[in-house]
């Protein structure tokens, strides 16, 4: 006990900030990955490969087995290489959002649109996703920020038509031709309608009660995951209104709700000083904890 004592003693006597600075990084690292992983199917896959992992090096160290660790040795190099490949999505998007929060300005608006076009822009937005929901007619509204969205807007049909509530009435309209998929939005242009969007990757959508949600709400998670891109969201079968951003979704909003946080996400001022970004992030958490107690009522 003695000895254990006088060990610890002579590490802490060695411990310097620069040790202390190397394990912050390191757990800083791990937290990192974790949080990136987070909500993924990769999350389960990594926790399988550190298992193994450590199996293999208890295996190796405690007991000696010159056949078995030669085996290890050698098919290592190839399981590392592997690595890269079997998270390949994980990575791509966790450099995505790496990229994006490296921006100086990557929550700035860089959309050539006036203040007032752009109130024009969402008001028509809002108006449109109320009488949706009033009619239970499905629809998936993309609206873009700085993040450019072209090889999506490729994918559907171009447009190129100002933004009012009819035509969105008319777009969404059940079984006209161009219903089924999303439209992009673009300053104050409907650039395109009928668009594809990549589902999402996470999975958030197979917890309940989101799991009962369709291919709308995963697309829409979908493109808030690879992109800075708002995303409206109308049920077919309930009639409710989402917004996805940043891979999150506030679910059940009445109009009024809709509109405040749809709204926020887009003030004018928010980029200027902290308060209304503060209010921002306040007001999404605060409607993703009201959606959350509405749906265990």
């Amino acid at each position: 006990m003695t000895q254990f004592i006088n060990d610890l003693l002579f590490l802490f006597q060695r411990f310097g900030w620069t040790d202390f600075l190397d394990i912050i990084l390191v757990a800083a690292i791990f937290f990192i990955v974790l949080m990136l992983l987070r909500d993924t199917d990769a999350l389960v896959l990594l926790r399988g490969v550190l298992f193994v992992i450590v199996l293999l090096a208890l295996f190796t160290s405690l007991i000696e087995l010159p056949a078995f660790s030669w085996l290890i040795r050698t098919v290592l190099p190839a399981l590392v290489l592997a690595i890269p490949v079997i998270f390949a999505p994980e990575i791509r998007r966790a450099l995505e959002r790496v990229g994006r929060a490296g921006n100086i300005s990557f929550l700035a608006r860089t959309q050539n649109i006036t203040e007032k076009k752009l109130i024009e822009t969402l008001n028509a937005v809002i108006k449109a996703s109320g009488r949706l929901s009033e009619r239970h007619h499905g629809a998936l509204i993309v609206i873009q920020r700085n993040h450019g969205l072209g090889e999506y807007i490729q994918t559907g049909v171009p447009m190129h038509a100002d933004v009012t509530p009819e035509l969105l009435l008319q777009i969404f309209y059940p079984n006209t031709p161009l219903h089924d998929g999303a439209v992009i939005i673009v300053n104050d242009q409907i650039v395109a309608a009928s668009c594809v969007m990549p589902l999402s990757s996470s999975g958030v959508l197979n917890r309940s009660p989101e799991r009962t949600l369709g291919l709308r709400h995963r697309a829409a998670l979908g493109i808030t995951e690879v992109s800075d891109a708002i995303a409206v969201v109308v049920s077919e079968e309930t009639g409710s209104i989402s917004i996805a951003q940043d891979g999150k979704m506030i679910h059940r909003l009445n109009v009024e709700r809709f509109q405040n946080t749809l709204m926020a996400f887009f003030q004018a001022t928010e980029f200027l000083d902290g308060k209304s970004l503060i209010a921002r992030l306040l007001a999404l958490f605060t409607h993703k904890e009201e959606s959350e107690k509405e749906g265990d009522e």
